[in-house]
């Protein structure tokens, strides 16, 4: 059960699609992984669509999903505390891919530094998709997920 009160389907649903946020975002770092190995490009077709939709935003138009959902869904107190809640660690842990990419960045005109790079971009992608995974599993159990340092981050924020 729910640390405030037991949840519905629809609320474990909805709770489970801000997900998608996150996951689509670290595609990037999964290229290097995805290249290796292209069999698991097959995991990927169910989000064809969402990724199609997503990508043909643009970065204005991401950037407004980014802020709407942080303000329609985690600052409205009428939604569900366990979407609210899930919402804002999807959120979290897509700032986390930001700061990421950010430090990605500054490591690429490092000379010798491409198999680091590869490496640190594998450890990003598939740390990701294990926390999405297990939180979008644990939503649909109704449950909170708890990632170390990032929930305690989303306590503070959703009340």
């Amino acid at each position: 059960m729910s640390l405030r009160g037991s949840t519905t389907v629809p609320d474990r649903i909805f709770a489970s699609l801000p997900y998608l946020l996150p996951l689509i975002d670290s595609l990037v770092f999964g290229s290097f992984l995805l290249r290796q190995f292209p069999i698991l490009t097959v995991l990927l077709l169910p989000l064809q669509p969402v990724l199609f939709i997503y990508g043909s935003l643009g970065q204005i138009g991401q950037i407004i999903v980014f802020f709407a959902l942080f303000i329609l869904v985690v600052r409205n107190e009428k939604i569900n505390h366990f979407i609210r809640f899930n919402t804002m660690q999807a959120i979290l842990l897509d700032i986390v891919i930001f700061l990421c990419s950010i430090l990605l960045r500054i490591l690429t005109p490092v000379p010798g530094a491409g198999f680091a790079i590869e490496t640190l971009a594998n450890t990003i992608f598939l740390g990701i998709v294990a926390s999405v995974v297990y939180s979008v599993f644990q939503s649909l159990m109704g449950r909170y997920a708890e990632i170390p340092a990032i929930s305690d981050a989303v306590y503070m924020q959703v009340r």
